[in-house]
Parts: structure tokens; sequence; C-alpha cells
């Protein structure tokens, strides 16, 4: 048998033991460029591609009057990795964030995240805070 540098046996990956952020979230963010703005996260586990800790996700983004936002999510624990572009490319509006996820007072998963698009207007950033509804 295989070891992997990681402690998994080559050809059998350990189930999924990660917390699942399945949900639909609201959201607040706040745009280097574009100023506040609303939005909604929809996040959907894809269990055949994640196990032990780590967690792996298609992500969508919609907020009103930009559009669509579809993406991935790589988590390790509650930090996460997220991929996300316009569906409308012309922009170059993608980009690529880190969350941090806890549970709130309500035990309602939150993340905050933080963005980087390095094309969109010569370079753009934002932080976005999200709760589970």
């Amino acid at each position: 048998m295989i070891i992997s540098s990681l402690g998994f046996a080559a050809g059998k990956n350990p189930a999924f033991s990660g917390p699942d952020f399945t949900g639909v979230y609201q959201c607040t963010g706040s745009d280097t460029h574009e100023g506040s703005y609303k939005g909604k996260v929809t996040i959907k586990l894809k269990k055949e591609h994640s196990q032990a800790q780590y967690g792996s996700y298609d992500f969508l983004l919609e907020v009103p009057g930009f559009g669509k936002y579809p993406g991935h999510m790589a988590a390790n624990g509650l930090n996460a990795a997220i991929y996300f572009a316009l569906e409308n490319q012309s922009t170059h509006d993608f980009g690529t964030g880190i969350a941090q996820f806890t549970k709130n007072a309500k035990g309602q998963w939150q993340f905050h995240k933080f963005y980087y698009e390095p094309q969109f207007k010569g370079g753009n950033s934002g932080f976005e805070d999200c709760v589970k509804q």
C-alpha cells in the first residue's frame, strides 16, 4: 500500500468529515471600485470530490445590477478558497477569495471573505460578510 504525504492510502479516500456549508447566504459587501452592495451566495457540497476535512463545493454569487458569478470553493475545516467569475467576461470581473466560516449566536453558518480581482478595472479587492438563511 502506498501512503501519500497526507497519510491517505493511494486509491482510497477517507469519507468527508468536515463541516457542510451547503445553503443560501445573504451577503453585504464592500468593493474598492463599486462600493457597497448586497448579494446572495449559494453553496453546494460536492461530496464525491470531498474527503476527510477537505470539502469541494459549487459556488454561485448573485449581485443585483451586476449579474451571476459562478465558481467553486475548496475548504479545509473552517477556511475556504473561492474562485468566482462574472458570466459576461467582457469586463474581466473574476477573482479569488479567502473565507473564514463561523457560527453566529443563532447557530447559523456565516463567513467573512476577502477577495482579489487582478484584471477588473486595473485590479480590485473587497470584503463580503454572508449569513446562511
